[in-house]
């Protein structure tokens, strides 16, 4: 179990970078930060776009971790700039593709499916600048899957791993596709 912090988390209810990236950065609303977050079992964060959406059941909380940032980006970037919900100080949550783990605040253990890598796109690049695309590759956070409802909130948390991921022989990760179903990670 390691002791981290819970940066900031972000429930936004509409998709908020629209258009373009090549067009510029949109006006990035702080009204999605907030101090505290539901989570539904198979659900997602209650009140973000994602919620209960069937396509985005198996991937609707992202986690990223702060270390992962650009260093050229600016001293205030997070969230509204990576667009992923949770960020983390303290754990290298892109290790644990294929793993359970657990995020727990104080008020019990919210339990995720860590299922592939939320990989960085181009917007990436119009919001904490040049080459931030390609600096957060293998690093751009990971999208998990809900097993247990909780209460995530900003502040001090534990986190912990409740089933490690299953390596077959070849090295490829399994658990970060459908069941059954083998991914191997991209170069």
């Amino acid at each position: 179990m390691l002791h981290v912090e819970i940066v900031e988390l972000l429930v936004s209810p509409v998709h908020r970078l629209v258009g373009r990236p090549g067009d510029g950065p949109p006006e990035l609303p702080c009204a999605d930060l907030v101090t505290t977050a539901e989570i539904r079992a198979g659900l997602g964060i209650v009140g973000d776009r994602y919620f209960n959406r069937p396509a985005h059941r198996n991937a609707s909380i992202t986690l990223m971790a702060v270390e992962r940032l650009p260093k050229q980006s600016p001293a205030e970037a997070g969230l509204l700039h990576t667009r992923r919900n949770v960020l983390l100080r303290g754990v290298d949550v892109d290790a644990y593709i294929g793993a359970t783990v657990f995020l727990d605040c104080g008020t019990g253990p919210v339990d995720l499916e860590v299922r592939r890598a939320a990989r960085p796109c181009a917007w990436m690049d119009t919001t904490l600048g040049p080459g931030a695309q390609r600096a957060l590759r293998g690093g751009g956070g990971v999208r998990c899957r809900p097993l247990t409802d909780g209460i995530l909130t900003v502040g001090p948390a534990e986190f912990g791993v409740r089933e490690a991921p299953q390596v077959p022989r070849d090295g490829a990760t399994v658990g970060s596709a459908e069941p059954g179903v083998r991914e191997t990670p991209r170069a």
